[in-house]
């Protein structure tokens, strides 16, 4: 396992455009490290230019202390997991696992030691002559990791490995990703536009957007303390309710929050918005809550929750409730209450968090 610097990557396909901006990140020996962001916010080329398949128009990447710009793809020791697999249809299974070290000129008896090996770990030895055609798309994804790992790479790439996947078995390959890791002990990087993935998969999690790193930090940190608003309405499932600070909110919260910096409610409204999570929203009130009056639109159970969505001076809002705890709404009008220590502040125009009360 090696440890990967990112310095100062900038990737422009036009010279115009720029698909990375600037953009610096330090991974550590043997962490696995998610990427996420929306869909073209360069989180794929990213991958491509780590593992040589894209140059970069200015900046550095160095695997372990050798800097790789001028290094061909296949001296890297990086090995890649696309998100369509890339199995070779007419090969075997065995054959697809056992191709690089063929043209490594490895000896017959070593390759089978080896795929056999690979292949036990990933619980595919049962479909090893097998054709790509005849199996399924989980077992087809296991084939493409056995592939990458049979190289003994210094740095693996999954990208978006699972996505072609049903939900089912995503969850479950999952799990299994993260107990290989844990025992290959290689030096991952992992994308995808999924925020639960990435909450759930790695020891840290790079959040993209625009081709620019936003915040680099361990799952929980990103959740609890998000840098911008990009960051706190990406990272959650519902994601954080935002609302323009307005009169309303003001008296409230001089009246019911004595610790509030004084400078957020002194600014102009325009420059300030709140941020709220939706579990953090709540039916039920108190002497130091604030108000919502709001108008509901919609009730989504979603198994052990609901999500209540609602129109706040014409914005949507949402809010999560246990199952336990659910109270049905029978009428359109509903209010609904927050701790003032809940709350977050954003500057408008940055985007920048201002503080959390």
């Amino acid at each position: 396992m090696h440890s990967l610097e990112l310095k100062n990557i900038t990737k422009s396909y036009d010279k115009q455009n720029l698909v990375l901006d600037n953009l610096s990140l330090s991974v550590v020996a043997g962490d696995f490290i998610v990427i996420v962001g929306p869909s073209g916010c360069g989180k794929s080329t990213l991958l491509k230019i780590i593992s040589g398949l894209e140059d970069v128009n200015d900046g550095e990447i160095v695997i372990g202390e050798k800097v790789m710009n001028d290094v061909d793809a296949k001296d890297r020791k990086v090995s890649m997991v696309f998100q369509n697999y890339a199995l070779y249809p007419h090969m075997t299974i065995f054959d697809n696992l056992s191709f690089s070290l063929k043209l490594k000129k490895v000896r017959k008896t070593q390759i089978k030691d080896e795929v056999l090996s690979v292949a036990k770990l990933l619980d595919i030895q049962d479909i090893l002559e097998r054709k790509p055609k005849s199996i399924s798309g989980g077992q087809k994804q296991r084939v493409a990791l056995g592939r990458a790992i049979i190289n003994n790479p210094d740095i693996m790439l999954l990208d978006e490995p699972l996505s072609n996947l049903d939900a089912q078995l995503r969850i479950s390959l999952r799990s299994e990703l993260k107990k290989l890791h844990s025992e290959l002990k290689t030096t991952m990087l992992y994308v995808t536009h999924d925020q639960i993935e990435a909450m759930t998969l790695g020891n840290k999690v790079a959040v993209i957007d625009k081709g620019i790193l936003q915040q680099f930090d361990r799952p929980m940190e990103l959740y609890m303390n998000p840098k911008n608003m990009f960051v706190a309405g990406f990272i959650g499932s519902p994601p954080m309710n935002f609302i323009k600070m307005n009169d309303s909110l003001i008296g409230m919260l001089r009246e019911k929050d004595s610790k509030i910096n004084p400078d957020i409610l002194n600014r102009e409204n325009s420059e300030i918005s709140i941020g709220i999570r939706p579990e953090s929203l709540s039916l039920a009130n108190s002497d130091s809550a604030i108000k919502f009056d709001a108008t509901l639109e919609l009730i989504e159970p979603i198994g052990s929750e609901v999500n209540y969505h609602l129109r706040y001076l014409g914005k949507l809002i949402t809010m999560t409730s246990k199952i336990n705890s659910f109270d049905p709404i029978n009428d359109e009008s509903v209010s609904v209450f927050a701790e003032p220590s809940d709350l977050y502040y954003f500057n408008n125009v940055s985007g920048e968090i201002i503080e959390r009360s």
